[in-house]
């Protein structure tokens, strides 16, 4: 994770040319929606309970 997160800042910090650094962005973007379905896969069961509680409090 660390090594990840050196790769990140140099990427920011250093010169680029006009083509822009895609395969990043591309990395970043792959890795951004792995997050959102390991987190979602793990705290689905508490957000449903979550939902259906405000949900039966409006009705």
């Amino acid at each position: 994770m660390r090594h990840l997160l050196i790769r990140f800042h140099l990427s920011l910090t250093r010169e680029r040319d006009e083509r822009g650094d895609v395969p990043g962005w591309v990395m970043i973007t792959v890795m951004t929606a792995g997050l959102v379905v390991a987190i979602t896969a793990v705290a689905a069961p508490q957000l449903q309970s979550m939902l259906a509680s405000a949900l039966d409090s409006v009705k």
